[in-house]
């Protein structure tokens, strides 16, 4: 187990993702100990000696939103965002996006309310995630953060946010809190690409990342006239 867990550690995120690549590797090779380390990539090399030659299965090792493998299956939402450029998304492509994104999104039964935005604000600021490897303390307790701050600013007074998504300072407060803002904020929280084809920001409910509940309670921290965003 203390080998697995180094093993995993060591890993970037590019790293596991290159891992679901085959080392071209033949029984004989292994068998005789004759490998030619010269001759792979190093997404082989990387698989070879951590899932190999260590013994750490990559199929088995376990997070709170399935395997490593099943999370990097793309789905064809993805497959669809990948056969393009970054930044030039062309109108098929785009409207195929938009319908699949569209076609996943779950209303909550009652329709789309705001929740607590004071729970809100604490899953836009918790960056905690799924975690790979065998659970150790809390992982298996503690639900994913939205991590909102990553990317956007919010809480004008907030004094560390990212830049990668636009300013929702004061998203409420000119918008209002109508059915129609109501429906597209949590759209957009759920499946961005709803609106937003190809983008960067994660499909948070379609994923499974956030719960109908942390949505609520992060729209309301977006849109209740009495969230510090709003002020």
């Amino acid at each position: 187990m203390k080998m697995q867990k180094k093993a995993i550690t060591a890993l970037s995120v590019a790293s596991v993702i290159a891992l679901t690549t085959t080392a071209c590797v033949t029984a004989a090779e292994k068998q005789a100990g004759k490998v030619d380390y010269t001759k792979m990539t190093s997404e082989e090399l990387a698989n070879y000696l951590i899932f190999e030659k260590k013994g750490f299965k990559l199929d088995a090792a376990t997070q709170e939103g399935g395997t490593v493998l099943d999370r990097q299956k793309q789905d064809e939402l993805q497959k669809a965002c990948s056969a393009v450029r970054r930044g030039s998304v062309d109108a098929e492509t785009a409207t195929k996006v938009m319908t699949l994104s569209r076609d996943s999104i779950v209303k909550p039964e009652g329709g789309v309310k705001l929740g607590d935005w004071k729970a809100g604000a604490q899953v836009a600021r918790s960056g905690y995630g799924y975690r790979v490897g065998h659970r150790t303390d809390d992982h298996g307790t503690r639900d994913p953060g939205g991590n909102c701050y990553a990317c956007h600013q919010l809480d004008p007074n907030e004094i560390a946010y990212g830049t990668l998504g636009p300013s929702l300072t004061g998203y409420g407060k000119m918008r209002g809190t109508s059915d129609a803002i109501l429906n597209y904020t949590y759209d957009v929280i759920y499946s961005p690409h709803t609106y937003f084809p190809c983008t960067h920001m994660p499909r948070f409910g379609a994923n499974g990342v956030l719960t109908q509940q942390q949505i609520a309670d992060v729209m309301a921290y977006l849109l209740d006239p009495a969230s510090p965003v709003n002020q």
